[in-house]
């Protein structure tokens, strides 16, 4: 019942003390926000490869699951940009069917972290990586709405990066000067209108302004209903074939989607803890994002996960529970019944605008830049080389290589501040230059005193291999207080040097082992081999053991 509580959803946490004041702020804070996720959600899907009405379903479907059943007090959930590029690349390959299982598989993976508490796991994603992924699906998302802001004729837009760009420069003198003019104008628009009203967001009224502009004059700018058959009406549930085959070839972008939902979910409920003074709970709310994309991939969604832009929103008008979420999931539910006819008069150049924008907010290029100018060498070459491979490649690659090389780097960072140092021989001390030299201790003559400093590992192991044997040595004292942690590559090195110490005639001493490299010696037995009473407590204890076997 104890880990029960980890996963416990927020909503029925903040439901003992609601009262009908926060019910009312909840309610205006959820319609704001849904009109600010309607162009987005739209956007995004379209973006994406699918019918633009998905995009709301997984916001309605999604968005209502990660509420309720989520640990944040004020997270909104739906589709975001971090997905666009990994959809696409699914759509392009597998089709809309192989997306439906990435997102079902996507969102098992998920409640299964939350189930094992991986919450607290994610943090230890180096930032190197999410920048360079998050800079290079923003560079994806703007060369993937080039063709729809100048208008371009051409057929599909390739789905590689090298490709999209030859592929303009091949049309580009197609462009259409109308339909730039719209798409600058509703560019123009979501940058200036905020200085006018920060509640209404200028998507919303650059979609308004480019419609009636477009269909009052009769303008020859492709809109949403040139290129799709927009869908009102419910969603409609269906269970996703499954073979084992198509599993299989999704499983990793179902964890890559997984990853990257989980990293931007829990950013989000951190962004927003300080914005309200809360904590969420990080294992429910990657059980409610499992649910909420299962439940998306069920009614014909994509994935979604925690969307800073529109949870800050939230809280700034006044939403203080999931009831706020899950009311914006309604009010787009209302929308999609009601007003979706509208939607295909939307100019394709303007949404083209507002993913234009997206991009640039998410890029975070300031923070790529310093990084580039003041990181360590290593961090900066994790950096590039994950923003290249998701420009070039594809997000799934990009982070499997990016971990995989930042913890190579981050292993030989630590074998290289790992090192063995040897004491002085010193006997007859004064007691005076004791007290005043902590670090100077009375050696016996029989004795070696080496010092580890750094966690004891399998990259760093090679360093403790070669201790010298000096003349009427008889004990050899391996101090091991600043050795923070061992493996079992650290343990055979202890081996080895026990082993050599046998063949010499010398008793090997440990002093102050601390508490999980004593794990590691107890369970493989090497405490026994070594003998109790040659582990000691601290270098004072070894020390007088060293004495008692001076020849």
């Amino acid at each position: 019942m104890e880990s029960l509580k980890y996963i416990k959803p927020k909503f029925f946490s903040t439901m003992k003390d609601y009262t009908k004041q926060q019910f009312i702020k909840d309610i205006v804070a959820g319609i704001i926000v849904a009109i600010i996720a309607l162009p987005l959600s739209i956007a995004l899907a379209i973006a994406s490869g699918v019918n633009p009405e998905q995009g709301l379903y997984t916001a309605i479907i999604a968005g209502f699951f990660i509420s309720f059943l989520g640990g944040s007090r004020v997270q909104i959930g739906g589709p975001t940009a971090a997905f666009v590029v990994i959809i696409y690349g699914i759509i392009a390959q597998y089709g809309t069917s192989g997306l439906i299982v990435a997102t079902f598989l996507s969102g098992i993976i998920m409640i299964v972290m939350g189930l094992l508490h991986f919450g607290n796991l994610i943090k230890f994603i180096p930032k190197t990586i999410t920048v360079g992924f998050t800079f290079g699906i923003a560079v994806g998302i703007f060369a993937g709405q080039l063709k729809d802001f100048f208008g371009l004729e051409m057929g599909a837009v390739p789905s590689e990066f090298a490709d999209k760009i030859v592929a303009y420069a091949q049309n580009f003198h197609t462009l259409d000067v109308v339909t730039l003019a719209i798409g600058m104008l509703a560019l123009l628009i979501q940058i200036f209108w905020p200085k006018i009203n920060q509640k209404i967001p200028g998507s919303l009224i650059a979609i308004i302004v480019t419609t009636i502009i477009v269909q009052c004059f009769k303008l020859n700018v492709a809109t949403i209903g040139d290129l799709y058959e927009i869908k009102a009406g419910f969603p409609t549930f269906s269970v996703p074939e499954l073979s084992f085959g198509l599993v299989k070839e999704m499983i990793r972008p179902a964890f890559t989607i997984a990853i990257l939902a989980s990293i931007e979910s829990l950013l989000s409920c951190v962004v927003s803890d300080g914005m309200i003074g809360g904590h969420h709970r990080s294992n429910a709310e990657l059980v409610g994002q499992g649910v909420g994309n299962i439940m998306s991939s069920l009614f014909g969604g994509i994935p979604a996960t925690g969307a800073i832009a529109r949870t800050a929103a939230n809280v700034k008008n006044g939403g203080r529970t999931p009831v706020a979420g899950m009311v914006h999931a309604v009010t787009l539910l209302f929308i999609l019944l009601f007003l979706m006819p509208y939607a295909s008069m939307i100019p394709m150049t303007c949404l083209a605008s507002i993913l234009i924008m997206v991009a640039y907010n998410m890029s975070g290029w300031r923070t790529f830049g310093h990084m580039v100018k003041t990181a360590p060498k290593s961090d900066i070459v994790v950096l590039i080389v994950t923003f290249v491979l998701t420009v070039f490649f594809d997000l799934v690659i990009a982070i499997e290589v990016g971990m995989v090389l930042a913890a190579f780097l981050f292993m030989k960072r630590m074998s290289d501040v790992a090192e063995v140092k040897s004491w002085v021989y010193k006997e007859d001390l004064d007691q005076n230059e004791i007290s005043e030299h902590t670090d100077l201790k009375n050696v016996p003559s029989n004795a070696m005193v080496y010092e580890i400093f750094g966690p004891l590992f399998f990259g760093a192991a090679s360093s403790f291999l070669d201790f010298t044997n000096e003349k009427g040595k008889n004990v050899l004292i391996l101090r091991m207080r600043n050795v923070p942690a061992m493996d079992i590559s650290g343990e055979e090195v202890l081996e080895e040097v026990y082993t050599t110490c046998q063949k010499r005639g010398v008793t090997l001493l440990l002093s102050h082992v601390n508490e999980q490299p004593m794990h590691v010696i107890e369970k493989s037995g090497f405490a026994d081999k070594i003998g109790k009473e040659n582990l000691c407590v601290n270098i004072d204890a070894a020390l007088e053991r060293a004495a008692e076997l001076k020849a």
